[in-house]
């Protein structure tokens, strides 16, 4: 008889993006001259063409391919050094931060990695993560079996929840209590908040004595314009002995379509085995890699490269500015309408108090129903979630500043 993992009948009903989808259908279905002019500001997907330098690489990767003597069949399964390179050089030794070209593991999405990492790790760690979170932080760990059952309010045993709310800016601060894999992400996703110098140096210094390991989330740091606010938690002393580091192209060079993200892990990041013998990381991460994935494909990696040009990072700049110019006019509207809003001024997404006896999933309906605007509820981030909801900016600048005058003629 072959056995289920049992695991994934601890989840909830329904992935939160999925569920979204479902009843956006639903509504479409129902309200057909309404979703003609429905509106997508849920989940966090780029809507602009892809930086003309990474069109031409991808061409000419293309035409490679197509000839004998420049044809490539499997790559490295870490990827291409000269990609490796280009990352290690640019995102941190040129930025003063310790990075070796074989500590950049190149992959098909940092959502991915999130979730892979956990391969490498014990089943007995006590898990920290932040509420609201994103959700494949919580789903990876519940699939893993490193959980307990969810209760009433969707929160699973065993996991530590670190409360985001606005009297801490969003950004939890360590837990009195013995963690050890703590999942931090900055800029924040669903929040839009961005931890400091002081925060994530209190963050290491916590891992630190407790032996934890961080996992850090910096899909979205491109978006960062403070620069007073950390890129990369390698900016802080001693972080290269206690953190793992996920990053991706898909929110700064509009990859969500093409896939390629990395997660560097240094060689002095150890770990305890059953017995307390502490062993390396990168050797097992990448014993991984070569086991379980066959490296993104060539023609992608020559597209990721293109981002390191002069052109691309140009483009790159345009494409942020373009997004950040949207979380502009989101704000102002939202606020002009009345809510209270947080984020969307170092990140993409601008994370909004509901009005007075309102939940999320009824601020969903209502801003489906009468603006025919896709939101993100909060409480699918997570019960700290409930009571707020995520928009996000990338979309053109017309649909930004419709959804801007729609909801401001919303009657609450």
């Amino acid at each position: 008889m072959a056995l289920l993992n049992d695991n994934y009948l601890k989840l909830k009903a329904g992935y939160l993006f999925p569920e979204i989808a479902r009843r956006v259908k639903v509504f479409c279905e129902a309200n057909p001259e309404a979703a003609k002019r429905l509106i997508r500001c849920g989940i966090g997907d780029v809507t602009e063409p892809l930086p003309p330098a990474v069109v031409a690489a991808l061409h000419k990767a293309v035409d490679e391919m197509a000839v004998r003597s420049s044809f490539k069949g499997y790559g490295p399964e870490q990827g291409y050094d000269w990609l490796r390179a280009a990352i290690a050089k640019n995102d941190f030794r040129d930025k003063g931060l310790d990075v070796a070209d074989d500590e950049v593991f190149v992959s098909d999405g940092s959502k991915c990695d999130c979730g892979n990492i956990l391969d490498v790790l014990g089943s007995k760690n006590k898990i920290a993560i932040s509420d609201p979170v994103y959700p494949v932080y919580v789903d990876t760990n519940v699939m893993a079996g490193h959980t307990g059952e969810a209760n009433e309010a969707g929160a699973y045993g065993k996991l530590v929840y670190l409360p985001c709310k606005p009297s801490n800016g969003f950004v939890p601060a360590p837990p009195k209590k013995h963690v050890d894999v703590i999942y931090l992400c900055s800029p924040n996703n669903p929040t839009g908040a961005v931890a400091t110098r002081e925060q994530l140096s209190a963050w290491v210094a916590y891992a630190r004595e407790h032996k934890a390991i961080i996992l850090f989330d910096a899909a979205y740091e491109a978006y960062i314009s403070d620069p007073a606010i950390p890129h990369s938690i390698y900016e802080i002393p001693g972080a290269r002995e206690c953190a793992i580091e996920f990053r991706s192209f898909s929110k700064n060079g509009g990859f969500t379509g093409v896939r390629c993200a990395y997660t560097v892990v240094p060689k002095t990041l150890l770990a305890a085995t059953r017995t307390g013998e502490m062993k390396p990381l990168h050797p097992l991460w990448n014993r991984r890699s070569a086991t379980k994935f066959n490296g993104v494909s060539y023609i992608v990696q020559r597209a990721a490269e293109a981002l390191y040009s002069d052109d691309g990072k140009a483009q790159v700049r345009a494409l942020i500015e373009h997004y950040m110019g949207n979380a502009k006019i989101l704000r102002t509207g939202a606020k002009k309408a009345g809510l209270k809003v947080y984020g969307g001024v170092n990140a993409p997404y601008i994370w909004v108090k509901c009005p007075a006896g309102v939940t999320s999933w009824q601020a969903f309906d209502k801003i489906l129903g009468e603006a025919n605007v896709v939101i993100t509820p909060g409480s699918g981030f997570g019960s700290k979630g409930e009571g707020y909801f995520r928009i996000s900016s990338f979309n053109s600048r017309a649909n930004a500043e419709e959804v801007a005058r729609r909801l401001q003629e919303l009657k609450w």
